[in-house]
């Protein structure tokens, strides 16, 4: 199953960002007022942390995109795929994500598109598979956060405003090298000519993969 076909499918789902928000909720079960981060930046498990391998060095060119975020690049589009999109155009960045962090993709998909097409969510799962890079992390961690701690990933995209504050980024950073950003704002920063030095040799040679909607060009 190939992108363009995903997307068209999805395009007949009617859902926006507050929906995709709303799924995720309901798929983790938030019932406190506040976010994950505290708790998982401070988060103690002896047991776990010995017997997982150590993380990679961390690299500007390892991204993690949070559930919401994969859903709605694929059912909403917007700013949530342009800024995927400019990691599929480049096949030296990395998208890492847990099997853990799929789940909850997988289903948010499934719990809006499946009125309208109950196999989108599996031919995702299958598509975005190919594409990251599987990690994995203790069972009780946040799945994005997780994935990029035990990735390597310097960048996580997300459209919960509690992962993304202030607050919540300097309680992260005093535990690892990452910035929680929402889509817009990543893309904004996001310079693969700029970036390409950093992790490879020689010159940028511009993206080196089609877009995944067939057109020729980024989405809006």
């Amino acid at each position: 199953m190939n992108w363009q076909s995903l997307f068209g499918r999805a395009a007949a789902v009617d859902a926006d960002e507050a929906d995709v928000s709303e799924a995720l909720a309901r798929v983790r079960g938030r019932t406190e007022s506040d976010g994950y981060t505290e708790r998982d930046a401070n988060r103690n498990d002896d047991a776990a942390e010995s017997a997982a391998p150590a993380p990679p060095e961390p690299s500007p060119a390892r991204v993690v995109a949070d559930a919401d975020v994969l859903a709605a690049d694929l059912l909403v589009g917007g700013r949530s795929r342009a800024a995927l999109e400019a990691l599929w155009r480049h096949s030296w960045t990395t998208l890492v994500a847990s099997d853990a962090l799929l789940d909850d993709a997988e289903a948010v998909v499934a719990d809006l598109a499946e009125p309208t097409d109950a196999s989108l969510a599996a031919d995702w799962r299958a598509a975005v598979a190919d594409w990251r890079e599987p990690v994995s992390h203790p069972r009780n961690d946040h799945p994005a956060l997780g994935s990029a701690y035990r990735g390597g990933a310097m960048h996580v995209l997300s459209l919960d405003d509690r992962l993304t504050s202030a607050g919540a980024g300097a309680a992260l950073r005093d535990r690892v090298p990452v910035s929680v950003r929402e889509p817009r704002a990543f893309a904004a920063v996001f310079d693969a000519e700029r970036l390409y030095p950093e992790v490879r040799d020689g010159d940028y040679p511009g993206p080196d993969r089609e877009p995944r909607d067939g057109n020729g060009e980024s989405a809006p």
